[in-house]
């Protein structure tokens, strides 16, 4: 026990994120395709067939992820100010235009880009497709040949306020602060368990409570246990926008660079939801049809990478780990994410009847 303990203690603190991040996204992969969570899957199933279970899913783990991020900051030490989403400058431009591009794309897709991660895992080809073409574009979204416009369009679309979590701008002391994260994260998960046909979908209901918990392990890996107080990189837990090209990148620089949190829990949702296919038999190679399928996923996936970076983050980096800072800024890109998710699916599905 005590060499156990002091392997941990001398483990460097981005090698104990890494194992962190490959641990716990098997476990989120792994529960993600047992589960059928998926963001585009639960705005079909609301506008189409009138089924808010999948929805209700995610409202679940979004007031997990509050209740539980929220408590790590009170007793754990957890330091929320380090956050990407949480800094003073709000790019209010970046996160509609960003998240709209994101939420199209996924349209197109047919997944987000956690998704694609979970399709790969099953053996689909379009999903390797998707996220080669999604990591080229993140990064030249960063540094790249569409970074400048992406800088250019975004940066004057923005207001410094001090601190984007609504406790800050409400104004409140600690105590108030505390109180409406309470109410924000109960209210999500009330408004998902007042379904009856929800709670009797056992799958979906376990599903969201342990994807709800492991968002929140995911700040604990980042800003408690593998935190070093002399690093100078941000806290944060699970997002598969940009982490898809830092995967890229280290499969082919492994040895110039280090991997950490983001790449290992990429490889982790891959293991995970490859193991769980292979579990349930739902293992098998696919290829696109046709020349059109592969435009619609190239573009998509275009968009993916380049509104991820704009927005700083996915369906995951904003839509759970963003929202349980309670940040404004991730409210607004969730809100242009499902936007574009409906507009991409009426320009794919109601403009043809």
């Amino acid at each position: 026990m005590n060499e156990s303990r002091l392997m941990l203690d001398t483990l460097p603190a981005y090698l104990l994120r890494a194992a962190l991040g490959l641990a716990l996204g098997a476990l989120l992969g792994t529960v993600a395709r047992r589960g059928r969570f998926c963001t585009l899957g639960a705005i079909e199933d609301a506008v189409y067939a009138r089924d808010t279970r999948r929805a209700r899913a995610w409202l679940l783990a979004i007031g997990i992820a509050i209740l539980g991020t929220q408590l790590l900051e009170a007793a754990a030490g957890l330091d929320l100010s380090r956050s990407i989403y949480t800094g003073p400058r709000l790019e209010w431009g970046a996160m509609i235009l960003g998240g709209a591009m994101f939420g199209f794309g996924m349209a197109l897709v047919g997944t987000c880009s956690f998704g694609a991660l979970i399709r790969l895992g099953g053996g689909d080809l379009r999903a390797l497709l998707v996220l080669l073409v999604l990591g080229l574009s993140a990064y030249m979204a960063i540094s790249g040949v569409t970074a400048l416009m992406r800088v250019t369009i975004t940066e004057p679309l923005s207001v410094d306020l001090g601190s984007q979590r609504l406790g800050a701008l409400l104004r409140l002391d600690q105590a108030g602060r505390i109180v409406v994260s309470v109410v924000v994260g109960v209210g999500f998960c009330i408004a998902a368990l007042t379904s009856g046909a929800f709670r009797e979908t056992k799958r979906l209901l376990v599903g969201a409570i342990v994807i709800g918990c492991v968002i929140v392990a995911g700040w604990w890996a980042n800003g408690s246990a593998g935190f070093d107080e002399f690093e100078t990189q941000a806290v944060g837990s699970f997002s598969f926008a940009r982490p898809v090209g830092d995967t890229l990148l280290y499969a082919m620089l492994a040895s110039g660079t280090k991997i950490d949190f983001g790449v290992a829990s990429v490889f982790g949702v891959l293991v995970g939801s490859f193991a769980s296919a292979r579990q349930a038999g739902e293992f098998y190679w696919e290829a696109p049809d046709d020349a059109r399928e592969v435009k619609r996923h190239l573009l998509g996936a275009f968009l993916m990478g380049t509104g991820g970076v704009t927005a700083l983050g996915c369906t995951i980096g904003q839509g759970l780990s963003g929202l349980s800072t309670l940040s404004v800024g991730s409210m607004l890109a969730l809100g242009a994410i499902l936007v574009g998710a409906r507009a991409g699916l009426y320009f794919l599905v109601d403009r043809h009847t």
